[in-house]
C-alpha cells in the first residue's frame, strides 16, 4: 500500500551545537550603497555567515519552494472527494501523486537536547511560523560545553515524530476502520550538520536504524502511533570555505528494509542553497525552466532596457510534451540526465557556483492580450522562481500578478515560432499553463491522408469505431476486488482484454479478407473472448462448415485488387489466402481455453480436402489454363495478320499509283498512239478473300476483304486468261497458224 510516499513527511533536524556558530569564510558586501556616500566616511566592511544561518537558509528556501509548489491544504479536493465512498474503498484508489498537496514539515534544532518548532497541524505549515520559531531559537552558543551537545537528540527526536499521524493519516485510519493497517507511513529525514569523519557518519546512521526499531514496537502496541514502513535518511555535512572536507559523498544506500541512507558533503555558502534546491527537485519531482530574453528597463539607464533569465521550478509533467516532440526541428532543451539517463553532471549546463543546472530553455514572446481563456489549455501547474529575491524574478512576479500574462515559445533552428507554455496568475498564484502545439480538438478533424500513412486511404475507419466502442472505459460498480486481492483488478482485465482484441486486427482493409465478409464475423467476434462456452464452439465451427460451403460453390470472395494488374488472383488462390488468415486469427487466440483449440482442429479439418475433391479443383485449374492460352493465342495472332494484310493493301495502291503516272506521261506524248485502256494487274490471291481464323477479325482485315471484293468486280477478265490452260495462255496464235504449226492443248507447238 503506497497512499503516501516519503514526501508527504519530511524532518529537518538542523546541528544548534558551538561549532555551528563558526564562520563559513564567503564574505557578502553589506554596504551597497557606495555611490552616494558622502566624502569622508569609511565604507562598512563585509560580513560573513556562520554555519548555522547557512543551513537555516538553505532549509528555509527548501520549504518555501515546497509551499510554492505544493501549498498547504486541510483537505485536498482528491481526499474529501475520496469520503463520500462508503465502505474499504476510501483513499484505495487515491495515487500518491494525486496526495502531493499534503506535505508536511517538521523542525527540529538539536544542542543540549532536541527542540521541536512545529507540528504536523496545518496551522504550523507556513514560513511565517517556522522563521518565527527559529528567530526564537537564536544562534548558536559558541560558550556552550560541546561535550553536552549532539545531533543525535534531534534524531531521535526525528523518529519519534514520525510515528506520529498527520491529519491526513488520522483521516484515511478512521475512514478505513479495521483495515487501518493499509494506510502506510513513510517520510524522510534531512539532517544538515558538521560531522567529523566517515565513521561519525555510520554511527548516526545505526542510531537511527535502532531507534526506528524500537519506537516501531512501540507504535506495534499503540492506538495513536503508527510504524514506519520505510525512512530515507539524507545527512549533510556542511563545511566552511577553505577546508577539506572530512567526510565523503555516498549515494543512496539500503542499511535495512526500513532505512536508505546518502550522504552529501557541501560546502557552506552559495554552496550549501544550491544543493538544497537540487534535493528538492529530486525529493519531488521537480523540473525547471529558464525563461530568457526578458525585457527589462536598467535602472541606471531608464531609456534602455536588456534582456534578462530568469529560472522557474514547477512539476516536471509540464515538459511532458516537449519531451514527446523534441527532435522535431528543434533545438536540444534539456540534458541527458533530465531524460533518466546517467551521465557526467559536468555535461550538463551548471551555474555560476557549479551546481548541476538541469533546465529548459523557453523565450519570451510579447504579450499581446490579457484574456488567458483564447489558449487552448492541456495543464496548469504552480511555479516557484529558484532566485525569488533577485531583481528580474521580482520584476517578472510584479508583472504577473498585476493581471498580464506572457507567452513562451520553444527555440526552433528553423521554421515557424511555437509558442507551447504561457505564465499567468490565477487568485493571487502564478501557474505555467501548457498549451496545446498539435491540432486542437475544437478545429475540423484532419484529411486521413495526413496521417501516419500518408496517401494510405482504405483505413478500416467503421470497424475501428466498433473496436472503441467494444473497449470504452467505464466506471466500476463492482467492489469484490477491493477485498479479496485475488481478484483481478478491473483496470488490468481491460488491459488483457484490449491486448486481445489488438492480437490480429488489420488497419487496412486491402490488407484482409476474412474482416470483409459477413460470414466470418460471428467467428471474429467470438474468438477474442477469454473463453469459450459449447455453444460459441458450435458458432465457430458452423461458421467455418459455410466458408467449406461457399468454397465448393465457388462464390466470389471480397478480394481487393488495387495494386494488381489483369483480371486478378484465381478463385482457387483466393480460398487459399482467406483460408490462411483465418487460420493465422484462429491461432493467435490458441491459448485461451481449451475450447480454441477444438475451434483450430475444425478449421484445420476442413482444410484438409477428399481426394476427388482435389482432383475436381485440378480438372477445373486446367480448363481455365487452357482458356487463358486460347485466349493469348488469339490475342498474339490478330496484330500478326492485321499487319500482313495492311502491307499488301499498301503494295497494291502503290502500283496502281505509278501505274497512272505512267499512263499520264504516254497519253501526253504527242507521238504517241492512244494507249489501250488497262486494268492493274492483280494477282487472283489477292483478289480471294482472307482465310478465316477463329476467333474475332480485326478491323483492318475486314476492310481489306472488302476492296479487294469492290475492284474485282469493276473490270472484265482477260480472254486470254479465260482460254489458258492450266492458268497460261499462248501468245502470237496467229504467226504461228501463218507458220503451219500446230497448237496443242497444253500449249506448246510442233511442225506439221
Amino acid at each position: 500500500m503506497k497512499l503516501f510516499s516519503e514526501a508527504h513527511k519530511t524532518v529537518f533536524v538542523v546541528d544548534h551545537c558551538p561549532y555551528m556558530a563558526e564562520s563559513c569564510r564567503q564574505t557578502v558586501e553589506f554596504d551597497m550603497f557606495t555611490k552616494n556616500r558622502a566624502p569622508g566616511i569609511i565604507p562598512l566592511a563585509p560580513i560573513s555567515k556562520s554555519l548555522w544561518t547557512c543551513a537555516v537558509e538553505s532549509a528555509m528556501e527548501y520549504c518555501r519552494i515546497m509551499y510554492d509548489i505544493f501549498p498547504a491544504r486541510k483537505l485536498p479536493a482528491t481526499l474529501s472527494s475520496m469520503m463520500s465512498i462508503s465502505g474499504d474503498q476510501r483513499l484505495l484508489t487515491v495515487a500518491p501523486k494525486q496526495l502531493m498537496g499534503a506535505t508536511r514539515v517538521n523542525f527540529i534544532v538539536s544542542d543540549s537536547r532536541a527542540h521541536t518548532l512545529n507540528s504536523w497541524g496545518q496551522e504550523d505549515q507556513n514560513l511565517q511560523e517556522l522563521m518565527a520559531a527559529l528567530a526564537a531559537v537564536g544562534p548558536p552558543n559558541p560558550r556552550m560545553d560541546p561535550e553536552c551537545c549532539s545531533v543525535l537528540h534531534g534524531l531521535v527526536e526525528a523518529v519519534e515524530v514520525l510515528c506520529k499521524c498527520t491529519d491526513y493519516q488520522h483521516e484515511a485510519r478512521t475512514t478505513l476502520m479495521e483495515n487501518a493497517d493499509r494506510v502506510s507511513n513513510r517520510g524522510r529525514i534531512i539532517c544538515i550538520t558538521n560531522a567529523k569523519s566517515d565513521s561519525h557518519v555510520r554511527m548516526l546512521e545505526d542510531c537511527v536504524q535502532e531507534t526506528i526499531h524500537e519506537h516501531n514496537k512501540l507504535a506495534a502496541s499503540s492506538d495513536n502511533l503508527m510504524q514506519i514502513q520505510h525512512c530515507e535518511l539524507v545527512l549533510i555535512h556542511t563545511y566552511t570555505a577553505g577546508e577539506d572536507s572530512l567526510v565523503s559523498d555516498r549515494p543512496r544506500k539500503d542499511i535495512s528494509l526500513a532505512l536508505t541512507s546518502e550522504v552529501h558533503s557541501v560546502r557552506a555558502g552559495r554552496q550549501l542553497p544550491a544543493k538544497l534546491t537540487t534535493l528538492v527537485q529530486q525529493h519531488f519531482d521537480l523540473a525547471s525552466t529558464t525563461i530568457t530574453n526578458i525585457p527589462m528597463k536598467e535602472e541606471q539607464h531608464a531609456n534602455t532596457s536588456a534582456n534578462y533569465d530568469v529560472e522557474l521550478l514547477h512539476q516536471k509533467d509540464a515538459h511532458t510534451e516537449l519531451l514527446r516532440s523534441e527532435g522535431k526541428n528543434m533545438t536540444p532543451i534539456t540534458c541527458d540526465h533530465f531524460k533518466g539517463k546517467k551521465v557526467d553532471p559536468h555535461l550538463c549546463n551548471s551555474n555560476r557556483d557549479g551546481a548541476v543546472k538541469d533546465t529548459v530553455t523557453l523565450k519570451w514572446c510579447t504579450p499581446r492580450t490579457n484574456n488567458v481563456e483564447l489558449h487552448y489549455c492541456t495543464g496548469a501547474y504552480r511555479i516557484s522562481p529558484v532566485d525569488v529575491n533577485s531583481r528580474p524574478s521580482s520584476c517578472l512576479t510584479n508583472f504577473l500578478l498585476n493581471g498580464r500574462s506572457v507567452l513562451l515559445e520553444q527555440p526552433r533552428k528553423s521554421g515557424s515560432k511555437v509558442i507551447s507554455h504561457m505564465l499567468c496568475s490565477h487568485g493571487g498564484e502564478i501557474f505555467l499553463h501548457v498549451l496545446s502545439s498539435v491540432r486542437s480538438i475544437l478545429e475540423d478533424p484532419p484529411s486521413i491522408s495526413e496521417g501516419c500513412g500518408g496517401r494510405v486511404t482504405d483505413y478500416r475507419i467503421t470497424d475501428f469505431g466498433e473496436f472503441m466502442r467494444e473497449n470504452r472505459l467505464t466506471p466500476v460498480a463492482e467492489r469484490g476486488f477491493m477485498m479479496d486481492a485475488s481478484m483481478e483488478l478491473p483496470l488490468e482485465r481491460a488491459k488483457s482484454q484490449l491486448e486481445r482484441h489488438t492480437r490480429y486486427w488489420p488497419m487496412i482493409i486491402s490488407q484482409t479478407t476474412i474482416f470483409n465478409m459477413q460470414a466470418v464475423v460471428p467467428l471474429a467476434s467470438l474468438i477474442v473472448k477469454e473463453s469459450l462456452t459449447d455453444d460459441d464452439v458450435l458458432n465457430c465451427q458452423k461458421t467455418i462448415y459455410n466458408l467449406v460451403d461457399m468454397e465448393r460453390k465457388n462464390d466470389h470472395l471480397p478480394i481487393s485488387t488495387v495494386g494488381t494488374r489483369g483480371k486478378g488472383s484465381k478463385r482457387d488462390e483466393q480460398y487459399r489466402i482467406m483460408w490462411n488468415e483465418l487460420e493465422t486469427l484462429v491461432r493467435a487466440h490458441l491459448n485461451n481455453s481449451e475450447k480454441h483449440q477444438r475451434v483450430l482442429e475444425c478449421l484445420l479439418a476442413c482444410r484438409s480436402k477428399p481426394p476427388e475433391e482435389e482432383e475436381r479443383k485440378k480438372s477445373r485449374r486446367k480448363r481455365e489454363d487452357k482458356e487463358d492460352k486460347s485466349e493469348k493465342v488469339v490475342k498474339d495472332y490478330e496484330p500478326e495478320k492485321s499487319w500482313q494484310d495492311s502491307e499488301r493493301l499498301k503494295g497494291t495502291l502503290e502500283r496502281e499509283k505509278e501505274e497512272l503516272v505512267e499512263a499520264e506521261i504516254i497519253k501526253d506524248s504527242p507521238d504517241s498512239p492512244e494507249p489501250l485502256n488497262k486494268k492493274p494487274r492483280v494477282s487472283i490471291g489477292e483478289i480471294q478473300p482472307l482465310e478465316k481464323v477463329k476467333g474475332p477479325v480485326s478491323l483492318l482485315a475486314m476492310w481489306t476483304n472488302r476492296i479487294n471484293t469492290a475492284n474485282s468486280r469493276k473490270h472484265q477478265e482477260f480472254a486470254g486468261r479465260l482460254s489458258s490452260v492450266n492458268n497460261k495462255a499462248e501468245l502470237y496464235q496467229h504467226l504461228k497458224e501463218e507458220n503451219g504449226i500446230d497448237t496443242h492443248e497444253n500449249g506448246k507447238g510442233s511442225r506439221q
